[in-house]
């Protein structure tokens, strides 16, 4: 008996392996999943606190396709008399987005951003709905802190909230440019529509929502702010390696270079890091060269060719 189900179990690994999404799954084993399901987790909480606890009592309208969901529930209850969850039609707006992104983004990308979306959903459906205040600008300003830093904490962890996430990568991948006016778009669509159907306060109060739930994200987000190290070093060698090594970045020299004070030769080293980095780059210059001379300018601009970390 044990030999047979010892074949079987074979036969249904055997099996397994040949689909792509078993071979998917297994690839994401080695990566650090456990961060992205947690910026998974803390994005759908609080997505849908924003929602649930501001939004919906003060009448703001969030960016994308959550502002999307919210707008066509709205409009299902004023015009239908018809009770849309939020929380489906948000689902409902990702899942075609989803299918074309398994075959024109990536597997583990498509993946990840489902269990996003899924955790999102969930929360947004199951959180009971409290109204802490009627007030719509105290709503306005806490609920684009808790989207914001929910929007930030996905992004530190590699994760994709679908929606016009999706729609930008597509784009970006067929033109090979930077598509901000995709977003752009359609949260301006969302506040026009609110405008035009609650009116034009809320969707100014949507507005401020916006810009601070932008604001937020750049705060808790800052793998996309690039810095420039400048190093002056008489240990060249052993920094270098240890930038090589920690940082995986590279590294321009310049040798040659005279201190006017006691006419020392020394090597100054140029290297582009992310904030993100800098608390390692920081530990790394004190094991490398504790009397080194550093100094960092914060975001610089960057034309060429700069690899983001995992």
């Amino acid at each position: 008996m044990n030999k047979f189900f010892r074949k079987l179990r074979i036969q249904f690994i055997r099996k397994a392996r040949k689909n792509k999404f078993w071979s998917v799954i297994s690839s994401i084993s080695k990566e650090k999943y456990a961060e992205r399901i947690s910026g998974s987790i803390i994005y759908g909480l609080l997505s849908s606190i924003a929602v649930n606890f501001f939004f919906r009592p003060g009448k703001v309208y969030s960016s994308g396709v959550t502002g999307l969901a919210q707008i066509v529930s709205a409009l299902a209850e004023t015009y239908a008399q018809l009770d849309v969850p939020i929380a489906l039609v948000y689902y409902g707006l990702n899942i075609p987005l989803l299918i074309v992104a398994w075959y024109k983004i990536g597997n583990k990308f498509t993946i990840f951003t489902f269990i996003t979306v899924s955790f999102s959903s969930l929360f947004i459906q199951f959180m009971p709905h409290v109204t802490l205040t009627n007030d719509p600008l105290v709503n306005t300003i806490f609920g684009g802190l808790m989207l914001g830093t929910g929007i930030g904490f996905a992004l530190r962890n590699n994760v994709s909230s679908g929606g016009t996430d999706i729609v930008s990568i597509l784009i970006r991948k067929k033109t090979g440019k930077q598509v901000g006016s995709i977003s752009l778009i359609v949260n301006a669509s969302i506040m026009l529509i609110a405008g035009m159907t609650f009116g034009w306060q809320y969707a100014l109060y949507s507005m401020v929502a916006l810009f601070i739930s932008s604001r937020m994200t750049d705060v808790i987000f800052v793998k996309q702010k690039r810095m420039q190290a400048m190093i002056i070093t008489s240990h060249p060698e052993r920094v270098i390696k240890m930038i090589h090594k920690r940082l995986h970045r590279g590294v321009t020299i310049i040798n040659g270079a005279e201190g006017a004070y006691n006419h020392e030769q020394k090597t100054i080293l140029l290297t582009i890091i992310t904030r993100a980095e800098f608390t390692d780059f920081k530990y790394i210059m004190k094991k490398a060269d504790k009397s080194a001379f550093v100094s960092v300018s914060d975001n610089v601009n960057i034309i060429g060719r700069f690899v983001e970390s995992d």
